[in-house]
């Protein structure tokens, strides 16, 4: 497969899972917003901070309010990782392989865009949710129709890759928002307030009634193992890289455990980080910290992707990597 198909399909897929988690996440403090409407202070600058783009928002916008942060992550085509944005670079990337992937995944993708643009301008107010459960339920259908239309070959293998590399960083920062900043206050831990929030959460990654199933009441503790621990739940982020590793080595042409290049050594590495990890290890440590260190190991990750599968590579270093075996 070229290289430039590769890298479309790879960034189709994680642009259009980026839109939805977005959504998600600020789906989780409008959530909050309706559930504990002036019982405690309305927090919306911690979501810009979980993107990275605090910077530009504060040069931009000044005092977090609520309009203007779901504005700036919603509709705003200057920053990059509005889910406008995301969605626009989605279909731009599905456009330049419209022969690669099925028709309808395009057309979806299409009007999934004029629908995000169209609701364009709206205040957030109640309203607003409806929205956010419209831009997941419109993800899930692509990523539904995807699953149902395509072969199981190098493309689609390219685009469960992106796609578990950007819901295993999502997920993290989900996480993030709620531990590191939601909930300052040591002596909160624990209260009815602790637990409002850490169930909201877990609604928001469509996680609550399988943590439910597994464990039961709402600890602070089950939920970090069952969302970066699990195995088996979509949305875990060990269940994101334990997938991702078996796409990226059916691309890379060869068996699980076997690693041709950096991508594969970097990823099984951090597989097997999460693989052995205690969730008392991670709390004891502190989860923002092991947080921030697994987004940074993920960021390796994907910079090594991209220079295995998407950069173009002198004739030398094409010919050396070739010759390397498993």
């Amino acid at each position: 497969m070229l290289s430039r198909v590769a890298s479309c399909v790879y960034w189709m897929a994680r642009y259009l899972e980026r839109a939805e988690d977005v959504a998600r996440f600020v789906e989780v403090n409008l959530q909050l917003t309706l559930d504990l409407a002036g019982s405690v202070h309305e927090q919306w600058e911690p979501l810009v901070f979980t993107t990275g783009d605090q910077e530009e928002f504060r040069s931009r916008y000044g005092t977090a309010t609520q309009g203007s942060v779901v504005h700036f992550l919603t509709y705003d085509t200057t920053n990059p990782n509005s889910i406008l944005s995301c969605l626009r670079y989605a279909r731009e990337n599905a456009r330049a392989i419209r022969e690669i992937i099925p028709t309808p995944v395009f057309e979806e993708l299409n009007k999934f865009y004029w629908f995000v643009r169209d609701s364009g301008g709206q205040q957030p107010t109640e309203a607003s949710y409806e929205l956010f459960q419209q831009i997941k339920r419109r993800a899930q259908l692509i990523v539904g129709i995807e699953d149902a239309t395509m072969s199981r070959g190098e493309a689609w293998h390219f685009a469960q890759l992106g796609r578990y590399l950007e819901r295993a960083d999502k997920t993290s920062r989900i996480l993030d928002v709620k531990y590191y900043i939601l909930l300052p206050a040591v002596q909160d831990v624990g209260t009815t307030l602790d637990v409002v929030q850490w169930s909201a959460l877990l609604k928001s990654t469509g996680a609550l009634e399988m943590y439910r199933k597994r464990w039961g009441r709402i600890a602070s503790e089950h939920v970090v193992d069952f969302l970066v621990l699990d195995g088996d739940f979509p949305r875990a982020m060990r269940y994101c890289l334990i997938q991702a590793e078996q796409s990226l080595a059916r691309v890379a042409g060869g068996p699980i455990g076997s690693y041709r290049n950096a991508a594969q050594r970097r990823l099984g590495q951090l597989r097997a980080e999460l693989d052995f990890a205690q969730v008392e290890e991670i709390i004891d440590r502190g989860l923002h910290e092991f947080i921030d260190h697994f987004q940074t190991r993920l960021n390796g990750v994907g910079g090594a992707v991209h220079d295995a599968f998407f950069a173009v590579q002198p004739l030398e270093a094409v010919n050396h990597f070739a010759g390397r075996g498993a």
